[in-house]
């Protein structure tokens, strides 16, 4: 694969014309290539919140003695390729360093570390949850995240063995009466199975109950707790009715200290909205699932009213043909479909005839979506949607892609404060 199917645009460079270059060059965000004219030359990548600015640093002639990196007289080619949001970017240079210099290096490049999961281990007699960053296939059913930090993996666990009774120990356990035991099972934080004092089968059933906490995102306990606390009330009994509440409260605020992005990583499902760098009415789907990021699919907003939009323009009947949905002459609107129907058409295409990936390529995936999930909402660009149950939230999908849409003209200028340029 070379640079003409990864860049959108390859000029070949001269010294003596390096202002042609420049001034074709986009003044948006994106990722640029620098390659030489050797062959076996290592080519310089990188991302920028404005690609002509950062290629004049580093192709313009120098003024007198400096220390800044200037590649003007060893380039031979120059490629870059426009994107809308600092996510592509991240994602398009994934795939150019991966090309370039193998999925390795490419790590080290983008500090790509494998994301930090809560393990829940089926397997062994006495379940525990435990947390850590290592991913293996078999086990990904049992893998709930990927959380932000390691910190915050940890405080997750810490409150969900406060709700249950599983054991905390990592020994394989060999239970008989005279075991010491440990201080959870004297504070009776933990059932002691060390000590027999539950049999396999009452552990096993604790066991269940924490499996389905934590694929269920704790909405498997909060439906048991509400339906107690209904019953109570109906009953007249309202102090249990209030240590109901409590425990409610309790078990919401620990469901809490997982994001709506920590699932089981074999069932992590969602469509990831972001502008494109070309066009406010169109924006890029891509499809996280199987622990990998695929796309982009190109979706046209064009047609589809918000809520505000509507409020602005008034309800009167005058405004009603101002509401109506444009139709283009060309496009994929052209073809009749709905909204609806063309997105879920466009993740069908994403989702058919996908190739397995292999660990290491799916930790490197949940990295850097983890990392732009994680973000400050105020610097994430883009929005990511989940299916609810086994169906996608189609309409409410429509309308936070026509978000992404109405923010996209800023989107290219606000992403120049978030890559620090570099010191000469």
């Amino acid at each position: 694969m070379g640079e003409a199917a990864i860049f959108e645009r390859v000029m070949e460079f001269v010294p003596g014309r390096a202002e042609e270059v420049l001034r074709e060059a986009p003044a948006g965000c994106g990722v640029f290539a620098l390659y030489g004219a050797g062959e076996g030359d290592r080519p310089y990548l990188a991302k920028s919140g404005n690609i002509r600015r950062r290629l004049q640093r580093l192709l313009e002639p120098s003024e007198g003695q400096t220390k800044r990196l200037n590649l003007r007289d060893r380039i031979a080619r120059v490629a870059w390729s426009r994107t809308g949001s600092d996510f592509e970017s991240v994602l398009l240079l994934y795939r150019a360093s991966s090309e370039a210099f193998g999925r390795d290096e490419t790590r080290k490049r983008l500090k790509l570390y494998p994301p930090y999961v809560v393990r829940f281990t089926v397997e062994n007699r006495f379940p525990r949850m435990y947390v850590t960053s290592r991913l293996g296939r078999r086990t990904l059913h049992t893998s709930y995240g990927p959380f932000a930090s390691r910190a915050s993996a940890e405080r997750y666990v810490d409150g969900v063995n406060e709700l249950f009774h599983l054991r905390r120990c990592h020994e394989e356990l060999v239970p008989f009466p005279e075991h010491p035991g440990c201080a959870y099972g004297e504070m009776k934080k933990c059932s002691a199975p060390c000590q027999a004092r539950v049999t396999d089968d009452e552990y096993r059933a604790e066991a269940d109950a924490v499996l389905d906490f934590l694929a269920t995102r704790g909405e498997s306990l909060l439906e048991k707790i509400a339906a107690e606390r209904e019953k109570a009330s109906e009953d007249m009994e309202f102090e249990a009715a209030a240590a109901a509440h409590e425990r409610y409260v309790e078990v919401k605020a620990t469901a809490a200290l997982a994001g709506e992005l920590v699932r089981p990583l074999d069932k992590l499902r969602g469509v990831v909205f972001l502008p494109a760098a070309e066009d406010a009415a169109v924006v890029q789907v891509w499809l996280m699932q199987g622990g990998c990021l695929h796309g982009p699919e190109r979706f046209s907003t064009l047609g589809v009213r918000l809520a505000k939009e509507q409020a602005e323009v008034g309800s009167s009947l005058f405004a009603q043909p101002l509401m109506l949905e444009a139709v283009p002459l060309e496009g994929p609107a052209a073809t009749g479909e709905s909204a609806e129907e063309r997105l879920l058409g466009a993740i069908a295409r994403m989702e058919g005839g996908q190739p397995p990936h292999d660990v290491a390529t799916m930790a490197d995936h949940l990295a850097m979506l983890k990392r732009w999930y994680y973000r400050p909402e105020a610097k994430r660009i883009g929005v990511i949607c989940f299916p609810e149950g086994d169906t996608w939230p189609v309409r409410k999908m429509v309308r936070a892609a026509a978000k992404v849409g109405l923010k996209s003209i800023p989107a290219a200028t606000t992403e120049v404060a978030e890559v620090a340029p570099e010191r000469g």
